[in-house]
């Protein structure tokens, strides 16, 4: 099923506070690209979850959604209308056993990157594990084969090379949360830094 998304702020605004929109697509990282190919990539349950590994073909095999929203980094650059595929958050939940008791979750990532969300972050509306960019399969610059895309979140919360879901109890903090950015990053409300 195609399900397209969409996004805008309550009351019509679009752009964030502080933000100017970009033509091109700006390639952001902290530390080394990792060389991945979709059959080297899996995707890990652990926490308070039943652990378990889905391979490339296990998660193209979940329903797939093109998802079409505005990107916003923490460095002031947002694009407008951006389109990805992939796994919806709370389709890919479907198929997992998690805790009760979970209130966040850790998206660990291949290159050591983490970050934190609460589960109500990771499950909003147009949320997903992405596979293609407009398209096309995403290149490794920006993320491929798998990242997490969080659009109503700073795109930091969208974390590349994505290999590990770890559902937690607790909001602890990962690499750019450790330091000195802000635990949840709302654009809408400049939540920047801690």
């Amino acid at each position: 099923m195609d399900r397209r998304l969409f996004s805008k702020r309550p009351g019509g605004e679009r752009l964030p506070p502080g933000q100017s929109v970009v033509r091109g697509f700006p390639v952001l990282t902290y530390g080394p690209t990792p060389r991945l190919t979709p059959q080297d990539a899996t995707l890990t349950i652990s926490g308070l979850a039943k652990a378990r590994s889905f391979g490339w073909d296990e998660l193209m095999a979940l329903p797939q959604t093109d998802v079409r929203r505005d990107f916003h980094c923490v460095t002031r650059w947002s694009k407008y209308d951006v389109g990805w595929t992939g796994i919806l958050a709370r389709d890919l939940m479907e198929h997992l056993e998690v805790d009760a008791a979970s209130t966040h979750v850790m998206l660990r990532c291949y290159g050591g990157y983490s970050t934190n969300l609460r589960l109500e972050d990771f499950l909003a509306d147009g949320c997903l594990l992405a596979h293609r960019l407009e398209g096309e399969d995403i290149p490794v610059e920006h993320g491929g084969p798998l990242r997490a895309i969080v659009p109503h979140l700073y795109a930091w919360k969208s974390a590349k090379w994505v290999s590990e879901l770890e559902f937690m109890d607790q909001n602890v903090p990962g690499f750019w949360e450790r330091n000195g950015y802000h635990m949840r990053g709302d654009p809408f409300a400049e939540e920047r830094f801690g």
